[in-house]
């Protein structure tokens, strides 16, 4: 199975925050490797560097954070992909077309979405609430 984990979720996986405790047990339920593309990996850099600008970590930790998600790279938990970015952006104009309207999703969460739909993901881990019903909306399976 293919499971397509947003910034969000990935972000509670390597520090500690409100959410980090059902990433870490859906992780344990999982044995599917998580996609993880340029996309999530600019992102998920950024939400560090945010909480270190923020006052919510020190560097350092924001630092062993970069280096436990290269852990996860390297053992397999997460697994480089390429996306195909014009198929990804036409899905994600539909996507637009038809619920942005209705859900009120930001570019970035139908760009997820979309990169999730092109590489065939079946399930979409988010924490993000627009997120996941938009995902839903396009036939992904939701989790956690």
């Amino acid at each position: 199975m293919s499971v397509y984990a947003d910034s969000s979720f990935l972000v509670s996986c390597h520090l500690t925050d409100v959410n980090t405790p059902t990433a870490k047990a859906y992780l344990l339920n999982t044995s599917s490797p998580l996609i993880f593309t340029a996309l999530q990996a600019l992102e998920v850099r950024n939400g560090f560097q945010l909480s270190v600008f923020r006052g919510l970590l020190p560097m350092t930790n924001a630092k062993a954070a970069w280096v436990s998600l290269g852990q996860d790279l390297r053992s397999g938990r997460l697994l480089k992909m390429a996306v195909n970015w014009p198929l990804a952006f036409r899905i994600a104009s539909q996507i637009s077309d038809r619920h942005s309207s209705i859900i009120g999703t930001r570019s970035l969460d139908i760009l997820h979405v979309a990169a999730a739909k092109s590489l065939r993901a079946v399930e979409f881990v988010s924490f993000d609430g627009r997120q996941r019903k938009v995902a839903a909306a396009v036939g992904l399976r939701v989790a956690p």
